[in-house]
């Protein structure tokens, strides 16, 4: 029996009479397709119009859908014009990114989930963090797919939990400890700043140059966090640890012993809501934890030196 093309969907089974599903319900079926090999390396994916149909969506929900992907590196060359093809090169790209990935360090993670965070109408993250220079770079991928015309949010919302300027840090600390002048914290203080006042920029311009509404906000911690937690449009939690090791380095001319963690190499470990009872748990409880760590013993911080 042949089947005119027209009348199959990608796989073969009958079109989806479900209700109208998300753009992460229709990414999560299409990223199946790609790792089980229905979708192949290297495949012209259907048309945006047929995968509508075929989903039941407008075709503005299968864009964002392969916006995901692309920023998954699953897939290339989406455009409102021919259709996208399944990346070449899917070995490397299964294992940075989506559910079920591998823990991976956080600059091999942060940025496409971040970039696949703004897909959504309505992007929501909260970073808890020692300096925030992580999220930083992260963001940077998102904010370039907005600037080429690939994603466009209606609304940004970022809160940001830092430790305060005046606790006594845990890490980083000379390994002699903290004396009155302190380099070693001083260069902290203007890290955080530094980097805090380069994210608030980058995004609160997508309000003059997208006319994005955009919100960014800081609280000071009264405590240095041993881990790092994004949560992403209520959706997922990243999480990891700040590894601790005692290294050499040139602070102000001087050369000094500390104890400090690389954040950029902690690895990363993901979870998502609907992905199990123990992802579902994790997100939930990370966003209370948040939430409660926001409300209650935070309190306002301001980037300045």
């Amino acid at each position: 029996m042949v089947v005119d093309p027209k009348h199959a969907s990608v796989n073969g089974r009958k079109r989806s009479q479900r209700p109208q599903k998300s753009h992460r319900e229709v990414a999560d079926e299409l990223r199946a397709r790609i790792r089980s090999g229905t979708l192949r390396a290297g495949q012209r994916m259907p048309t945006q119009a047929r995968l509508a149909d075929e989903f039941g969506v407008e075709r503005g929900v299968v864009r964002q859908a392969l916006h995901l992907l692309q920023t998954e590196h699953l897939l290339t060359n989406v455009s409102k014009g021919s259709p996208a093809t399944v990346a070449p090169d899917l070995g490397l790209s299964r294992t940075l990114s989506g559910p079920g990935a591998a823990p991976q360090p956080t600059m091999v993670t942060l940025g496409p989930r971040i970039a696949a965070a703004f897909a959504a109408p309505h992007v929501e993250i909260d970073a808890l963090c020692l300096t925030s220079v992580s999220l930083n770079l992260a963001v940077g991928e998102g904010l370039r797919q907005i600037h080429a015309g690939r994603l466009n949010p209606a609304k940004v919302d970022v809160r940001v939990l830092l430790p305060g300027r005046d606790i006594d840090l845990a890490f980083p600390v000379s390994v002699e400890g903290r004396g009155e002048d302190d380099p070693v914290h001083e260069r902290w203080l203007a890290q955080r700043n530094a980097q805090g006042q380069v994210l608030q920029h980058n995004l609160l311009a997508l309000r003059a140059t997208h006319g994005i509404d955009v919100h960014v906000s800081f609280r000071a911690l009264p405590f240095t966090p041993p881990v790092k937690l994004y949560l992403l449009n209520g959706m997922e939690a990243l999480f990891a640890y700040y590894t601790l090791s005692r290294r050499k380095e040139e602070i102000d001319d001087e050369h000094l012993e500390l104890y400090d963690s690389e954040g950029t190499q902690s690895m990363l470990f993901a979870f998502e809501q609907g992905a199990g009872l123990r992802d579902t748990t994790f997100v939930e409880q990370s966003h209370l934890w948040f939430n409660a760590l926001w409300e209650t013993i935070s309190s306002e911080l301001t980037l300045t030196s």
